[in-house]
């Protein structure tokens, strides 16, 4: 079993091991798979915006294809966008009807890394109407009104594109559903109410007085904002998203796994969602705010090594939950090595034992660092089937499916039409830090009047291209002659002000 590791981490730090080709991308299943819209709710709706719906897709005789709506493209246009060899950037028609706030957007596929772009967007704008009250009183008999909620995302796809259509299809439908549970709530300014009223004709469990503990037990009730319940209904419908695609991983084939980074904008509050490697940042008055963190071997070391700690028969016999500096080798039997282990930051040292030979659950840096010799990323969606190479050791217990929020309140600052939020995946920022992002913007915005909408696609399109560089006999290269990002690359860029974004 160790040599099979040794080999696939030999094979993944190799210089120019590109991937095979995929296998031919299948269909997901369509809206009606998705938390069903009543006629009511689809009546009230606000109008279809581009990038609602299906991705557009187009079969030939190589794969099934997609890419998001909103960008409209031809058949000729989804041909150019596969193409591996030019990478033409990709942006919507400036055609007039543009995304919500005037969004840009833009991305390119890979240099090779797979047979498709395996990043999937969204953008929507989201109708909530709420759940019938415990009476059975309806909405309007009330004179509670829905909620309306903004929403981007960006999913990058690994071992296939299947669960990145997917998410991007159904993962704003979850965030609906648990919603409907707080429309009134939010819209009242009182404490949200610890519990709720069962449905109208459902009936709870009696609660006998002896189960129930003196109130002089308790401590004072928790304060509850909010801006928490729209995290946890984001949070919530990232684990439903997730279960989703195990339940229905065979059926529909949404092969592979996705990172997720989602942002919705809800009551003057913009809630960042990560999970994964993507990365959103604002950059307002020159000032870069960072609104997500990565999540991979790395960074998660503690928690993956606590696992490994608590429940060891996930590692099987071929793998230890201890990080050494580098591979201990078995002429080290009983010298004393540096090591750490799910509770320190530090380095110390320990006797070497015959367990300690068994590969480390973590192994590599920066981004070749590597789970189990098998993934660099510790959160996101499905990957349920994945397996540690050449074994039956399942991976899936140690990646998360919840992101970690951020919330940013849009009423506390007077923003300009200069302030973006940009999200992009990890083929921006591979070759791109936050500053030259900053500097990028602004530059570009600058050459646009203020009240220029197409500014914002400008910006994105100057972002994907300077991370992508230009074709060369060596490759995709920068200015500064180093590579260029081969993989693939989406931006949003979300203006924070400006006359006219928030209608």
């Amino acid at each position: 079993m160790l040599n099979r590791v040794r080999s696939a981490v030999a094979h993944l730090v190799s210089p120019g091991g590109a991937s095979p080709p995929r296998p031919k991308s299948p269909d997901l299943p369509s809206a009606s798979s998705a938390p069903a819209v009543s006629a009511a709710e689809a009546s009230k709706s606000p109008p279809a915006r581009p990038g609602s719906g299906a991705p557009t897709k187009t079969v030939d005789a190589r794969a099934s294809f997609s890419r998001p709506t909103f960008l409209q493209l031809s058949p000729g246009g989804l041909r150019r966008a596969d193409d591996h060899a030019g990478r033409a950037v990709q942006s919507p028609p400036d055609t007039g009807r543009r995304l919500p706030w005037s969004t840009g957007y833009a991305e390119v596929i890979n240099a090779g890394k797979s047979r498709h772009n395996e990043d999937q967007a969204c953008c929507e704008v989201v109708y909530v109407e709420g759940r019938r009250s415990s009476t059975g009183a309806s909405r309007e008999s009330r004179g509670s009104q829905g909620l309306c909620f903004y929403y981007w995302g960006l999913f990058d796809g690994h071992a296939g594109g299947g669960a990145a259509e997917m998410a991007s299809r159904l993962l704003h439908r979850h965030i609906r559903e648990q919603l409907k549970d707080l429309v009134e709530i939010l819209q009242n300014p009182s404490p949200p109410p610890l519990c709720l009223a069962p449905s109208p004709g459902a009936s709870g469990p009696s609660s006998p007085s002896h189960l129930v503990c003196p109130h002089s037990c308790w401590s004072p009730q928790k304060e509850v904002t909010h801006e928490s319940l729209v995290v946890g209904a984001i949070e919530h419908a990232f684990q439903l998203m997730d279960e989703q695609m195990a339940q229905e991983r065979r059926s529909h084939q949404a092969e592979g796994g996705c990172c997720a980074l989602v942002v919705v904008y809800l009551l003057g509050k913009v809630y960042v969602a990560n999970a994964g490697d993507s990365r959103a940042i604002i950059v307002r008055n020159g000032e870069i705010i960072p609104m997500s963190r990565e999540f991979t071997p790395e960074t998660e070391r503690q928690r993956l090594q606590l696992l490994g700690f608590l429940k060891p028969e996930l590692l099987g016999s071929e793998f230890t939950h201890l990080e050494f500096p580098r591979r201990v080798q078995p002429k080290e039997l009983g010298q004393r090595m540096l090591y750490r282990d799910q509770n320190m930051t530090g380095w110390a040292y320990k006797k070497i034992e015959l367990e300690d030979l068994r590969f480390p659950l973590i192994c590599g840096e920066g981004k070749k660092a590597r789970v189990m010799a098998t993934i660099g990323v510790t959160r996101g969606l499905g990957d349920h089937n994945l397996k540690v190479c050449s074994s039956t050791l399942p991976i899936k217990p140690f990646l998360s499916c919840f992101p970690e929020v951020r919330v940013y309140d849009l009423t506390q600052y007077e923003h300009c039409p200069d302030d973006v939020l940009v999200l992009g995946t990890d083929g921006l920022w591979d070759v791109t830090n936050d500053y030259e992002v900053a500097a990028t913007v602004d530059r570009v915005l600058s050459a646009y009047e203020p009240n220029d909408p197409s500014r914002y696609t400008a910006l994105a399109q100057a972002l994907v291209l300077g991370a992508r560089g230009t074709p060369r006999d060596r490759g995709w290269r920068l200015p500064n002659n180093k590579l260029g990002s081969g993989d693939d690359i989406s931006v949003f860029v979300i203006p924070l002000g400006g006359p006219g974004n928030y209608s």
